[in-house]
């Protein structure tokens, strides 16, 4: 069974730093692509960041280029967002998913992450 959990969030301040991780089950990180995606309050979920290891190859939104940085550690199967300098408009809920299993709709909990101003 595929599962991907997102954890870490929590409350900064602006210019705060948080490392978010998923921990992933049910396929490694060689086969598939993992992203982050982002839903604040009053908005759709969108994509912030994607991995793919066995492509070696990584997207990161353009508002978020300089601040946050996505990695994986494929010996245990997790995915990081290290997010810094962290904006008010950061503030979100933030899931782990795969592309396909967002395109059909499949979601775990995410993880809220709050900066306060």
């Amino acid at each position: 069974e595929v599962q991907l959990q997102a954890s870490g969030g929590g409350l900064v301040p602006v210019g705060g730093s948080l490392r978010l991780s998923c921990a992933v089950s049910g396929f490694t990180l060689d086969d598939y692509a993992v992203c982050w995606f982002q839903q604040a309050p009053g908005k759709e979920r969108e994509a912030v960041s994607c991995i793919s290891s066995g492509e070696n190859r990584s997207y990161l939104k353009n508002s978020v280029k300089d601040r946050f940085t996505i990695s994986t550690d494929n010996a245990n199967n997790a995915v990081y967002l290290q997010m810094n300098s962290l904006k008010p408009e950061d503030t979100a809920v933030y899931y782990c998913n795969t592309p396909v299993g967002s395109s059909k709709g499949w979601w775990g909990k995410g993880t809220q992450v709050t900066v306060s101003s």
